[in-house]
């Protein structure tokens, strides 16, 4: 026979410790990430509680929320309580926080003084890909960013990159300058010697058009390289 108790949901438990109240009484900063995807969820299954079943998913992917943010409708939808609607939910929220750390709403141009402002700028775009996508940054005359703009995408070990693509599109937005910036799925920071080739070939562009290029970052979901700083390619 099996234990009523494990069938318990979350409406018998004590207020404080239901994930809507908890909000409401201690703030969202008192949740734990299985509580806060457990409020997108909005109910269990049969089996396990609304909480154990964010606990489950977040077990699942190691409790790594970058992980979870690469998932797709069908992936989530195969844990038993999840349909498609709350696969939406949960897929939703992860991009609003991801658009929000790209600061796509601030109206202020952003000045490029390091290579770390690159990266800040193209990680929300990248970090959580399962394929190559291939971005640029464009920059006035001081270095700020005018644009953010996708090239191409590709699959899990590359992306064709088109120069013709890339200057129109700096040309027609009156760049004075380009950052490169693609990531690396499998988290291998090592330049290739094909990102190094076509890297030369933009630079070499670039100079023709008088569209300097500036650097060239690899990304990955927690790191990053740049071809600059490491001097693997000559950008003067």
């Amino acid at each position: 026979m099996e234990n009523d108790a494990q069938k318990l949901g979350v409406k018998t438990w004590a207020e404080a410790d239901r994930p809507r109240e908890k909000l409401m009484l201690k703030g969202r900063r008192a949740l734990t990430n299985a509580e806060l995807i457990a409020i997108l969820i909005g109910s269990g299954n049969r089996d396990e509680s609304v909480v154990d079943l964010s606990k489950r998913i977040l077990r699942y992917y190691e409790n790594d929320l970058n992980k979870l943010a690469k998932l797709g409708v069908k992936e989530l939808a195969k844990f038993k309580g999840i349909g498609a609607v709350k696969a939406m939910g949960i897929i939703a929220a992860l991009e609003l926080g991801r658009r929000r750390d790209g600061r796509e709403n601030s109206k202020e141009l952003l000045k490029i003084v390091s290579s770390k402002d690159a990266d800040a700028l193209f990680r929300p775009e990248m970090a959580d890909l399962t394929q190559e996508e291939f971005w640029i940054l464009l920059l006035n005359r001081s270095h700020r960013v005018i644009a953010k703009q996708h090239i191409s995408k590709g699959g899990q070990a590359m992306t064709v990159v088109d120069p013709k693509v890339i200057f129109k599109v700096a040309l027609e937005q009156n760049a004075a300058s380009i950052i490169l910036g693609h990531n690396h799925p499998s988290g291998n920071l090592t330049a290739s010697s094909s990102d190094i080739s076509i890297t030369r070939k933009l630079i070499e562009a670039g100079k023709m058009l008088g569209l300097p290029v500036l650097d060239h970052l690899i990304i990955t979901d927690h790191y990053f390289l740049s071809m600059a700083d490491e001097n693997l390619v000559d950008f003067n």
